[in-house]
This record gives structure tokens, sequence and C-alpha cells, in this order.
């Protein structure tokens, strides 16, 4: 060991770093980027690189002060190194950067696209493959560790800390903003790590943000800690981490941290850097933080060090190649919750043990509209369940934009219900990050058009168990008021069902009464799966939506449809308003009605049954006609039901428009009782 090393390793400071580590991971990573680039690429057994040189000493320097258990990161596609800090198995690395069985997916997602259920340290949550998309799942991480700390009076988490990794060129996402904004309004144990090599892909960072220097920016934001510093000098780095890190730990507040390092390859293996002068390259290359390194150790100290790291890979190289593809009949597998728990996430991880379900109601009381039946359905839940958690924009005093939750922080606190900053994208990666710590978030969209902010986050949760093989889930209820009430808009009054059913892993229900209501929301709290609850705006408080209240122990299984009358000569197939309508317009006719309830997943058996013995089938719904969930109803009919039709499978629904705002306009778009009942007698004379 030289005399800079000793000299290093003997300062009074307890958290010297162990140079030895960072010197193996650095070289193992190292070397991992070698095999790929010139031997794995050219043989084709790997399809997308990203090399991480220049970032990895600051990576590992990071990776090796996080040893709480319940530390956790969420990266990027250049976070290897703080993965093998971490303890990831460089063969799970690299064969997973091969696409082979095991690994962070079993072949299914992007070898970079990471995860890791650490149960000996800190955990990698599931990477996603949108810039900016870690910042808010870390944030709700957060603020769950402080959640179970202070709330649940887990002692053994009141020291962990939450760790988005990032680039430069993220921070001029929504994601980072929202983040921020979360982290610093609410003092988050987060620690924002920000590797700034100045480039997104070719784009310089002065068009990332003012002057390309986001911790100067930031210099004055309220409730943040920003420490800059040098990510290629070996003790500066390990100075600046580990001020960041004690600080995030001590004080239970963020910290911005950036450090410049290289970019030493392209942004990927295809990438030339053509943008890049020859110059810029070999300025680049000059700081280079592995010699640096090198120059803490002796020759044969480093020597030794590269010679265990190059054995490692290549065991690792031989591990990775003998793993075989995964069976393609399996890839189907691990979409929902499947009788296997997921390794991490969800609150049944967390010791939750659902109470005794009844499948049918027992009423209590007079008939109460679905505002009342959901509210005290949420009521409830927050009573025996610690780990529910209500929040979204005005669900606290205000009690919600129809009122849906009015009391309920009274009664339950600021902690557990809550209002939220005017971010979607916030609301639901919040609500990732929290289910994944073992919560059961309750996260509300006000209106259906306001998701769409949102949705990288909600398509991110929702193939998280398929992508990561049943590693990682984060099961959660979203919230979300869908369709018209007394008027229209583009903006209010969007169904658009169809989206979150081609969204894989979410579970949809939309209920059209108050007895269903309780049902589905209690079925989706105490379940295993992402679901989005739609609340349909005109059934709220609607005079044909009420029921008595069915019980608290009250659950519906999901996909299994509602008769709401026999008939002999139509079936007609609906779901939420339209249930009302359907039955208005079927009154003095033989038609038999059936309310779906769900629609992922969707009760076939009872459409086929019935269609085949109506011989005739009517399928009404308030979304768009093109592409809305009743072409999928009606392709099903046809081929199961082809030699028992009567009479072509017919759809009524709304033109391909935005809902109209005058009521006369949106009435005159939506399926009426009057349009309804003349289908019926069309398709009933042929």
């Amino acid at each position: 060991m030289s005399a800079s090393l000793r000299k290093n390793a003997k300062r009074a400071n307890a958290a010297a770093p162990d140079w030895r580590a960072v010197a193996y991971h650095l070289q193992v990573s190292r070397a991992l980027d070698e095999l790929e680039e010139k031997t794995l690429i050219p043989a084709r057994k790997i399809f997308y690189q990203f090399s991480a040189r220049g970032h990895d000493m600051a990576q590992i320097l990071l990776g090796l002060k996080l040893t709480h258990k319940d530390d956790a990161i969420c990266g990027y596609y250049r976070s290897r190194p703080i993965l093998l800090a971490l303890g990831v198995d460089p063969a799970d690395a690299l064969g997973s950067s091969m696409a082979r069985a095991g690994g962070y997916s079993d072949g299914r997602d992007i070898g970079a696209v990471f995860n890791y259920p650490n149960r000996h340290g800190a955990s990698a949550l599931p990477m996603c493959g949108g810039v900016g998309a870690q910042y808010t799942p870390t944030a709700g991480w957060a603020q769950a560790l402080e959640y179970r700390a202070k709330v649940l009076k887990e002692k053994d988490c009141g020291d962990a800390i939450a760790v988005a990794l990032g680039g430069d060129a993220s921070v001029a996402t929504n994601g980072f903003w929202s983040a921020l904004t979360m982290a610093t309004t609410l003092k988050l144990p987060m620690l924002f790590y920000i590797e700034d090599n100045g480039y997104g892909i070719s784009v310089p960072g002065n068009l990332q943000t003012p002057g390309a220097n986001i911790a100067a920016n930031l210099a004055s934001f309220s409730g943040l800690k920003v420490i800059a510093g040098d990510g290629t000098n070996p003790e500066d780095a390990a100075s600046r981490i580990d001020e960041a890190v004690t600080f995030v730990r001590e004080q239970r507040a963020p910290v911005l941290l950036r450090l410049t390092v290289p970019r030493l390859e392209g942004h990927s293996f295809q990438d030339t850097q053509a943008y890049k002068s020859e110059e810029v390259v070999k300025l680049e290359w000059a700081r280079d933080p592995l010699p640096k390194l090198q120059a803490l150790f002796d020759a044969k100290d480093w020597k030794a060090i590269a010679a265990d790291a190059q054995a490692a890979v290549e065991t690792a190289r031989a591990n990775a190649e003998a793993r075989p593809v995964t069976d393609p009949e399996r890839t189907t597998e691990n979409v929902f919750f499947e009788g296997e728990m997921q390794e991490k996430g969800g609150q049944f991880n967390a010791g939750y043990k659902a109470p005794a379900a009844k499948d049918v109601a027992q009423p209590e009381g007079q008939r109460i509209n679905m505002v009342t039946a959901i509210r005290r359905t949420l009521d409830h839940e927050l009573e025996i369940n610690p780990r529910v958690l209500v929040f979204g924009e005005d669900v606290g005093p205000k009690g919600g934009v129809h009122a849906v939750t009015l009391g309920l922080q009274e009664k339950f606190g600021v902690a557990r219900v809550f209002d939220t900053s005017l971010s979607e994208e916030g609301i639901i990666g919040r609500a990732v990050g929290m289910a994944i710590a073992g919560l059961m978030p309750v996260p509300e969209i006000q209106f259906r058009k306001y998701a769409d902010p949102a949705m990288e986050q909600l398509n991110d949760c929702g193939t998280m168990r398929w992508r990561t093989n049943n590693r990682f889930a984060a099961p959660m209820v979203v919230r979300m008021p869908i369709g018209f009430f007394k008027c229209g808009d583009p903006w209010h009054s969007q169904t658009n069902e169809v989206q979150f059913v081609h969204s894989p892993g979410w579970k949809v229900a939309v209920p059209s009464n108050a007895e269903d209501a309780v049902g589905l929301l209690r079925g989706a709290l105490r379940g295993n799966d992402p679901v989005i609850f739609f609340e349909h705006r005109a059934m709220l408080d609607a005079t044909s939506a009420r029921r008595p209240y069915p019980g608290d122990d009250f659950v519906l299984p999901f996909g299994k449809a509602r008769i709401v009358r026999d008939g002999d000569d139509l079936t007609i197939v609906t779901w939420g308003a339209m249930v009302e309508r359907a039955e208005q317009a079927a009154e003095g006719s033989s038609v038999e009605i059936i309310d779906l309830r769900t629609l992922m997943p969707w009760d076939r058996d009872a459409v086929l049954v019935s269609v085949k013995r109506t011989r005739r089938c009517l399928i009404v719904h308030e979304d768009l006609m093109s592409a809305g969930f009743g072409a999928e109803i009606a392709a099903v009919v046809a081929q199961e039901c082809f030699f028992d039709l009567d009479a072509p499978v017919s759809r009524l629904a709304m033109p391909d428009i935005p809902s109209p705002h005058n009521p006369a306009l949106m009435e005159w778009a939506l399926p009426s009782v009057d349009g309804i009942r003349a289908k019926i007698e069309e398709l009933t004379s042929l």
C-alpha cells in the first residue's frame, strides 16, 4: 500500500472508504464493459450496452456508504457500478445484459434496466426505461421510511435513506422537479445524486439547465442542502459523498450532490460521439478516475486487485453464457399476482394479513350513495390497516373535489390522509415507492384526463411484476373519477378506460352502484396488484346507484359480472353509467343486461353464456366507438359465438370526439335511453 493510501486510511474520519473494495469493483466494472464491447456485442450476444467508464468510481464510493438494510437506490442505465458495490453478482449483471434466464428480469427487459431486492442490505428499486422516472418513486420510498418510523413505530428504519441517481440531462424532467418539491416540502431523507458529464446523449448541458450547473442553480433552494465536487478525484469524491450521506441520515433532510464526471464512451455502444471534437474527447480521458485511484496503490497491490477482478469477470462470463434462454411459453407469467409472493414490495411482504371476507352482501340500514359507500369503505380500511394511506390534490380538509374523502383527514391525521403538490407524476410516482416499501397507497387523480402526466409512472408500475419476473411489485389503488356529470367537456368528462385495460399489470374496476363499489374497492385494498378504481361522476350521487351498505367484510372478486336483469331476446353488455340507461331502455323487453363491473379482467364466460342463449349482443359504453373496449368484447363474441348469432354483434358508443360541454350537445353524443331502445328494437326484429 502506498504512503498516500496509508495516510488516508489513518485519518481520524471513521467513515474512510475501503479503497481496496473501491478499486476491485471499479476494475470489475471496467472489465465487464470491455468484455461486452470487444466480445459479446460483436458476437451479437448483447443488444444494448451502456458503458459507465468515468462514472464508475464515484458510484462505487456511494454504494459502499449505503449499509442500512432499508437504504434504497433508484438509478438509470449507467448505474451498474453502484449495483456491484451493493453486492449484485457480476454473473447476474452480465447474464441480464445477455437477456438470459435469471438475473434482473429473466430476459424480459434490457439488461441495463436493473432491480435488486437485496436481502442483506440496500436494495435497488426497479429502474425504468424513461429518463427522470427514477426520482418520484425514490421520494415515495423516503416518505415511506418516515411513515414507518414515526407512525408504524418501526425503529429499525429510522436511519435509512433513499438515493436517486441521475445524469445532468435528467434534471430537466418533470420527475426531477416533482421529487425535489416533495423532498424539500416534506423534509424527506433523500439524496439526489447528479452525475454531471456535460451531455444528454449529444445535447450539451447548457440546453438542459441554465449555466449547465444544477448545483449552482439550486444553491438557494429552500430546504435543500447542495454539495458539489469532482467525481474523478478519489479523496474529494469520497469526502463529498460522506458529507452528503451523513447529512441525509442524521438530519433526515434532502441533499443534492452534483459530482462532475467524464463520459468516456458514447451514450451507448452504437454512439460514435461524432458531436464531440477530438480535443473534448482528449480532455475527458485526461479526467479518467482510474489512474487517479491507481495512484493510491503500490503497483503490486493494484496488479493483484486487477487479477482478482478479471478472474471474477471470467467466472461471471462462464456462468452467464451457461444460462439458457427462458422458455418462451413462460413469458406470459407474472403479469398479475399468481399466488407466489414477490420478493419485495406490497403490504403482504410487510406482514399484512387480509381479514376474512364475504362475497354475499349483508345490507345495513338505508340506501346510501356511492360517495358515502366509498368513503365508508376507505374509513374502515384505514381503521383496521395502518398501512393504508389516502392522498392526492385536495383530499385533505376539502375532502376531495367530489367530497369522497370528507372528514377522513380529521379522523386519521395528516400522516395518513394528506394533500399533495400539483403533480400527477409525483402522486403516482410516490405511490410506487410507498408500495414497494410495504404500504398500501391510495392515490387520487381528480379526473381521468389529469392522469395523462402520470402515464409513465402508471405504465411502469403496471409492468413492474412482469419485467422483474416477480422480484418486485407495487400494489396500490388509484382512485379516478371519470365520465359526464350534468354537462361534459374535454378535460373533466373523459372515460378512456381502454387505455388502462391496454396497460399490462393493472386491474380495472368500473362499479355502477354503491354495493359494488364497496366490494370492489375493499377487494382492491386487500389485494396484491395495482388497481385502477374508476368512480363515475354521474353515479356518485345517482338515485339508481344507491344501495344499503353491504357490510365491513364484503369483498367482490374481480372478473365476475353482475346479471342486472334476465332476458331471452338480447344480451346488453355494459358498465358504469350506461347500466342505468340500459335498464331504462330495456323496460318492457326481454333483454338480459350484464354489468361487467371490472374490465380487467372481464367476465368472458358470463357474456358468452348469455349471448349463446339470447343469440344477440349489444355492447353499450360511454367511451369512444373506435378502439373502445366494446371492440374487444365484440371480437370475442364474434369469434366464440359466430354460429349462435341471429344478428350482427352491435355497439353503441360515443362518436370519436371529446365530450362536448353544452348539456344538449353532450346528450346528443352519449348513448341515450332512446338510442339504446331503438337499437334493442332493431336487433330483436332481425
